[in-house]
């Protein structure tokens, strides 16, 4: 693995844990993103955090990195709504501005690419 892709591995999966945590530390917050469709918006919430923890630290064991990042990409799509959610009824999270949430849209794209290339199993990476 290059030194490249091992940062950048360690700072995903420390930032996965860290937003994760947050889930469980400021779940009120992330309860309001939720969209009014979905069902049992605390559990999701709860649920989520647990899959980024979970996701942070497989990417950091070698053997459950692919199915990790896989874990992870999922997320990140299960997750979009929520992100669109908050863009398009202005809601503030963690006293970011409203143009941090549309800003905010893209980088999903920019996060699964790096989910899926952190999983790549090619050592040449």
């Amino acid at each position: 693995m290059t030194r490249g892709k091992r940062i950048t591995l360690w700072v995903t999966a420390i930032a996965m844990v860290i937003v994760g945590t947050l889930h469980f530390v400021h779940a009120d917050e992330f309860v309001r993103i939720v969209p009014a469709f979905l069902p049992a918006p605390l559990a999701l919430v709860y649920i989520s955090g647990v899959a980024e923890i979970a996701g942070g630290l497989g990417l950091l064991v070698e053997r459950t990195r692919r199915f990790a990042a896989w874990g992870l990409i999922a997320l990140f799509v299960a997750v979009f709504p929520a992100n669109i959610n908050m863009a398009v009824n202005h809601i503030p999270l963690g006293g970011a501005p409203p143009w941090a949430a549309w800003a905010r849209l893209p980088f999903q794209v920019l996060f699964i690419w790096v989910a899926w290339w952190l999983g790549r199993q090619r050592q040449t990476d």
